[in-house]
């Protein structure tokens, strides 16, 4: 349908333009379309949504899609063009592959190509909540659905002059219809997201999972804005009743976005957000839920928000019948997804910033059943932890990624959305550190009496628990002891968590076994960190574990 050629009239095709923007899409070089749907609101997008055969509408107002055969980021088709205004900057290597802009310029020409005599569908929006650090940013679709995902995810203008007025400082082109020709176009496979910092211009083809168009954006600021001094993270954030910030660090899977949402403290964010001289600022204005085994007990929150019209669930299966959803079910993926905008969650912060965090938990999955479920840290020891960024990567979160949690350290907590060099993100944060006297803590999601398989997944309530006690300040009035192998301090007791747990040495069938799987993982550690010593002080590179 996105290639009408038969000119069939769609249901906003008479809106289509009332919002658009004096900054036309000739400015991008596209030219010769047919209809561009110009900022359509939530109810509109439905309508062309439904009318092109993108989704159906499930119980309560959802829209259910299916993101095809790309159910996961596809981490190892993303390029950066290598120019003289980036060469300097970026930490090239596994998850920044340089691309010639001879390269992209014939991939892009192809793809202008390709759009010709097609729809599109064009969202104006903002990145970044603080007005200091806002950037305009367009996103360009060939599907309707990831119109409104743009409009989910991003901050949206609030007047037709905004939207008249708007130019963007950085466009995301997204063409799941088009293909790369692996010779020509110098890339691993048909798939491609290529960003390119000098045309301020990023084009994804080949994959329609939502997250490429959300974390291309989250990839841009990550090299943008730490040149003005801001530190970018991969975390989420909430604010308590005083006004007191917690910062979320972690991968997906790990609890961001669980752990955040708290009935009893208000949600900024629940994954990217930026930290400026002046405090911490939201970069989105949505929420992307990872919803596999979403539970409306633990999760009360999210659950609602996911059931609400104007959610998009990627991925997720449903009874073609009654419409009714069923989250537990991992047909197409366990990386099952919902899309919805951030004020979907009741007590979330208007503004969407916050002041200086008093507390950052670094958030892992150990499936190796060893690390204690929460620990405090030193400054240096959360450098290393920061720069390890050890983890399991559970379920399906990347393309090639199985069911069994895999082992991973991805530095800074988003090794594929880090631009610069890991020891620059650490050296804004020790900076940041340092200065507001942040507490730091290392909390374990993971797995616990065994590894994966043998050990139980620690309980949320538990997590929860040992949580609260630590952003209250309570975890810091009871007694510590030093961990063997890493340092930290571990708490002794906590209200309502059992001894097995706080001290996992006990809950293994032997100490000696535990004690051998915990030198294992510390050696990982290890071996991992090496490539990052020659660039860190020596004080971080002694807080890592001891053998």
């Amino acid at each position: 349908m996105t290639n009408n050629l038969l000119d069939i009239r769609t249901p906003a095709q008479g809106e289509a333009r009332a919002l658009k923007s004096d900054y036309g899409l000739a400015n991008h070089g596209l030219t010769n379309l047919n209809t561009v749907y110009w900022n359509l609101p939530a109810e509109s997008l439905y309508e062309e949504i439904i009318f092109r055969k993108e989704g159906r509408i499930t119980g309560r107002g959802p829209i259910a899609v299916f993101s095809g055969k790309h159910t996961a980021r596809a981490a190892n088709d993303k390029y950066i063009v290598r120019e003289s205004t980036t060469e300097e900057h970026i930490w090239w290597g596994e998850y920044n592959r340089p691309f010639t802009s001879e390269n992209f310029a014939q991939l892009y020409t192809r793809l202008q190509g390709y759009l010709q005599g097609r729809d599109l569908f064009v969202q104006d929006c903002y990145a970044g909540a603080d007005p200091e650090f806002r950037m305009p940013v367009r996103i360009i679709t060939e599907y309707a659905w990831h119109g409104l995902f743009a409009r989910n995810m991003f901050l949206l203008p609030e007047t037709y002059e905004e939207y008249r007025q708007h130019t963007p400082d950085f466009t995301v082109i997204c063409v799941p219809g088009f293909k790369a020709f692996e010779p020509v176009d110098t890339t691993r496979s048909n798939t491609f997201i290529v960003l390119n910092f000098d045309e301020r211009l990023c084009i994804i083809g080949d994959t329609a999972y939502g997250g490429e168009i959300k974390k291309s954006i989250f990839t841009v600021l990550n090299y943008l804005l730490p040149l003005q001094g801001v530190m970018t993270m991969h975390c989420s954030a909430n604010m308590g009743p005083d006004g007191d910030v917690a910062l979320f660090f972690g991968l997906s899977g790990t609890g961001k976005t669980t752990l955040s949402t708290d009935p009893a403290r208000s949600l900024i964010g629940d994954d990217e957000h930026g930290w400026s001289d002046s405090g911490v600022f939201n970069f989105e204005g949505g929420s992307y839920a990872k919803v596999i085994q979403l539970s409306p007990a633990d999760e009360p929150q999210i659950y609602a928000a996911v059931h609400r019209f104007g959610s998009i669930l990627e991925n997720v299966i449903y009874d073609p019948v009654t419409r009714n959803l069923d989250l537990d079910d991992d047909e197409v993926t366990e990386n099952t997804r919902a899309s919805y905008p951030l004020e979907y969650v009741e007590n979330v912060v208007p503004e969407k910033m916050g002041g200086h965090p008093s507390n950052i938990i670094l958030l892992t999955c150990d499936a190796s059943g060893v690390l204690p479920p929460i620990a405090k840290l030193t400054p240096d020891q959360a450098l290393y932890q920061f720069i390890s960024g050890y983890t399991a990567k559970v379920g399906g979160t990347e393309v090639g990624l199985g069911e069994e949690p895999e082992i991973t350290f991805s530095t800074c907590f988003g090794a594929p959305f880090m631009v610069h060099h890991p020891s620059d993100y650490a050296e804004l944060l020790r900076k940041k550190i340092d200065r507001h006297g942040v507490n730091t803590w290392l909390l374990n999601t993971g797995w616990v009496g065994g590894p994966y398989g043998v050990g139980k997944r620690i309980s949320i309530s538990y997590t929860r628990a040992l949580l609260n006690a630590a952003i209250s300040g309570e975890l810091l009035k009871g007694e510590f002891s030093k961990d063997p192998i890493f340092g930290f301090e571990v708490p002794r007791s906590c209200e309502g968590v059992p001894e097995d747990v706080l001290d996992p040495a006990s809950s293994w069938p032997s100490k000696e076994e535990y004690m051998q799987k915990y030198r294992l993982l510390a050696r990982r550690f290890i071996d991992n960190f090496a490539k990052f010593a020659p660039d860190t002080s020596p004080e971080v590179r002694e807080a890592g574990p001891k053998i």
